[in-house]
């Protein structure tokens, strides 16, 4: 025995080790030693004890090697990293457990010495000295081993596993309660081994384990089954899950963007099912689509197609099993999850994003007929200076802190940390985002754990989850979003405020007609600055801007009948006519809430040009001789310039178009309590001959032609004369003479009307029993020419 202790002190003495006072700790990390299943690379030495150091807190573990003397206050201390063959061969023939190869010793020692040789996961501890003792090996402050120290070598295998402060020995397998479905295994090299269900498994109890996951859609992000993150970089509908395992089911995601061109978020959430060929849509608002129909919905389940509908203040849930497997999806307009219950482990046949978010995004992007034209164009976008990337992660890494550690155990935070980060460093602070993402991960947790969801948000100093946007139903062009008030309104959408904010314009420009103006501002853009446009007016409080309850979009008008207190002005040849959109502004508001509005617009119109066709009449009194039945007398045609019929028109008197011209018929001859002399008609044309084409009526059947405003008749029927008005024109077509042909009819006063009666409020005329002399009809015409 001798022979052997010399043996062993020559392979691993302390020779050429330093000197230490004590107590001491020494830094072992070049040879760091697993003690009992828990690794160290800090030893703490006084005079009677070896323990370890947790380095994590840096305190002395209650593992410790207790009860052999060294030399007071002195210790010998050394790490050999190069032990011999010999070293190794003796300890694996003293001790058969340890196997593999030596990588280190450490030693102390004096009156006694401690070696600890280290095997990777196994441990040797080799005790021997000059003086007797019992030695302790201890964890947590409890002996699971005692050597003797004498002058004998004694070694000791000291591996085993460790599991939550148990000790597993070599080979042993313990299987774990079946409500948490694990089993813990220590193997031949004392490495632990504790195997369950899988990361995406849930323990259902009876060691079964089912796949229990979720897939997270918020912002623009993908949180998968597998805990992947992607984010969708277009406008484009994607297959969120699918496949042969759901057969008839397909869930799809439609990303449009928001205030950034380059960022888009999840819109709305579109149910397939291909076996009945019916499409269920949610909306952002939080209708629910069925085809192209609305659906009514409340908390209480409603069956539509195979699929549990129901809808909270929360937002809207849908159910649908399959075989044996079990799908909710939930979205409240800003996030969609979809949970995924199946026996066993993960379906290799599931596809789509949430299956696995890290595959190409043209293998899952959805045909044309789901998104807008072009949707899978990069947009780029400006830099936004309110970005503050350092102040929003640590808004995400509240996810590392109470009260969500209460749900680590549960659900992984760092994907939603990951999700958080790269949104909000790439989209200004607005639309509840610093909620958004702490929400998702609470909504998560609250499914496989008893944190509520209410208890989670409100100690995170957000409001209580509610789908904000519920009811609120906005534009293609528009989505919504939590206004400076705190109320939800429809903003603008950027790529189609794009025109408009670099313009510096609120909306379209003036649209001027012949006599009217108005112009349409874009309802969104309005929203984003505050305003409220039905507080808005023109010059003239009472006209207000008329709402498109389709496009939202706000028009002013007014014309030339009501210009709405437009100022009127004239430049040279052109009439300026301009209002302003205001706000509303009472003299007695102390304060306001609102920016002032005062918006101008304006149109002109360039005042048209004066026509220089003059007409000269070509005999400036026609006069006829007429014989009819017992009657014989004359009829004078003159045409006047003035309704007092003083202002004769003469051979040389220029004539202008539109020129107000008043014709008189005048008989003379005829006895005026008699008879009377009727205007039947009058007509032009552009030839001398009455029947000549083409043909313009001025009085018909005695009456004004109710189509000609300019037409008026004085006095037909009241005696031996009459007279009639008419604004001077040109036949269109023929720019030649204009000849005017009138027939006249005699009317005998006894026991008849004889004026014809019309209807001078329309303008039309009305049957009359006026009995004409007979073969008393007479033509006269008059001309004009230029």
């Amino acid at each position: 025995m001798l022979c052997t202790l010399l043996y062993l002190s020559a392979l691993i003495g302390l020779a050429g080790a330093q000197i230490f006072s004590l107590p001491a700790v020494f830094n072992i990390s070049s040879c760091p030693i697993t003690f009992y299943g828990q690794k160290y690379e800090q030893i703490y030495v006084n005079s009677t004890n070896v323990c370890f150091i947790d380095l994590f807190n840096n305190q002395t573990r209650q593992d410790c090697i207790v009860g052999f003397p060294l030399l007071a206050g002195k210790a010998l201390f050394q790490i050999n990293p190069f032990p011999s063959k010999d070293a190794e061969n003796y300890i694996h023939m003293t001790l058969p457990t340890i196997t593999g190869n030596i990588k280190c010793i450490v030693g102390v020692g004096s009156l006694s010495d401690v070696y600890l040789a280290n095997f990777g996961t196994q441990t040797a501890v080799i005790i021997g000295g000059s003086i007797s003792s019992v030695i302790s090996l201890m964890v947590n402050g409890i002996t699971v081993d005692t050597l003797n120290s004498n002058t004998f070598w004694q070694l000791l295998d000291v591996s085993r596993c460790r599991h939550s402060g148990v000790l597993y020995k070599y080979g042993e397998v313990v299987s774990s309660d079946p409500d948490t479905c694990s089993c813990v295994t220590c193997d031949d090299t004392a490495v632990l081994r504790v195997t369950g269900c899988p990361r995406t498994g849930r323990c259902q109890g009876n060691n079964t384990c089912v796949f229990d996951s979720i897939c997270t859609v918020t912002g623009p992000t993908v949180i998968d089954f597998l805990s992947q993150v992607n984010s969708v970089p277009d406008r484009c509908a994607y297959s969120l899950l699918s496949g042969s395992s759901v057969p008839g089911f397909h869930v799809l995601g439609n990303f449009r963007e928001r205030r950034r061109k380059d960022v888009s978020f999840v819109d709305s959430v579109t149910l397939q099912l291909d076996g009945p060929g019916v499409q269920i849509q949610v909306d952002q608002d939080g209708r629910v689509w069925l085809d192209k129909n609305t659906l009514t919905l409340n908390s209480t389940a409603q069956v539509v197609h195979g699929v549990e509908l129901s809808k909270d203040q929360t937002g809207v849930t849908a159910k649908v099993v399959l075989s044996n497997k079990v799908v909710l999806v939930f979205f409240d307009g800003n996030t969609a999850q979809i949970h995924l219950k199946a026996p066993g482990g993960k379906d290799p046949s599931l596809q789509g994003l949430c299956a696995n978010s890290s595959v190409p995004l043209s293998s899952v992007r959805l045909p044309a007929a789901y998104s807008a034209s072009g949707c899978e164009v990069h947009y780029s976008d400006s830099a936004d200076s309110s970005i503050n990337c350092t102040m929003m992660t640590e808004r995400c890494n509240l996810l590392n802190e109470a009260p969500f550690t209460a749900c680590h155990n549960y659900t992984n935070p760092e994907p939603y940390i990951t999700a958080c980060t790269d949104t909000m460093c790439n989209y200004p602070p607005a639309d509840g985002l610093h909620c958004q993402f702490l929400e998702a991960y609470a909504r998560a947790c609250s499914l496989y754990s008893s944190n509520t969801l209410e208890d989670l948000m409100s100690e995170a100093g957000c409001s209580p989850p509610k789908a904000f946007c519920q009811g609120k139903m906005c534009n293609a062009h528009e989505f919504c979003a939590e206004n400076t008030g705190g109320e939800p309104s429809c903003f603008c959408r950027a790529i189609f405020a794009s025109p408009y904010i670099s313009a510096g314009t609120f909306g379209d420009p003036t649209i001027c007609m012949q006599n009217s103006a108005s112009v349409t501002l874009v309802g969104c853009l309005l929203e984003e600055k505050g305003f409220n446009y039905s507080a808005l007016h023109l010059n003239d409080q009472t006209c207000t801007g008329q709402v498109d309850e389709q496009t939202h979009m706000v028009t002013f008008s007014f014309n030339s009948s009501n210009t709405c207190g437009a100022v009127v002005t004239i430049n040279n040849s052109q009439i300026f006519y301009m209002n302003t959109i205001k706000s509303q502004n009472s003299s007695s508001d102390v304060i306001t809430h609102q920016d002032q509005v005062y918006i101008n617009f304006s149109c002109f119109y360039t005042q048209p040009d004066v026509k220089t066709v003059a007409f000269r009449i070509m005999d400036h009194s026609v006069i006829q001789q007429i014989t009819s039945g017992p009657w014989n007398y004359t009829v004078t045609m003159k045409a006047y310039t003035d309704a007092g019929l003083t202002q004769a028109v003469e051979l040389s008197t220029e004539v202008q178009l539109n020129q107000k011209i008043w014709v008189e018929l005048k008989t003379d001859g005829l006895d005026g309590g008699l008879v009377t002399v009727v205007t039947d008609s009058c007509w032009a044309t552009n030839q001398a001959s009455p029947s000549g084409s083409p043909r313009y009526d001025l009085i018909i059947k005695g009456c004004a032609n109710p189509t000609d405003r300019t037409v008026q008749v004085k006095g037909n029927g009241l005696g031996p004369s009459n007279s009639f008005s008419f604004n001077m024109f040109r036949f269109s077509s023929n720019s030649g003479d204009v000849y005017l042909h009138c027939k006249l009819n005699l009317c005998v006063k006894q026991n008849n009307s004889c004026t014809p009666i019309c209807n001078g409020g329309a303008r039309r005329r009305r049957s009359a029993r006026v009995q004409y002399e007979a073969d008393s009809s007479a033509f006269i015409t008059m001309a004009w020419t230029h």
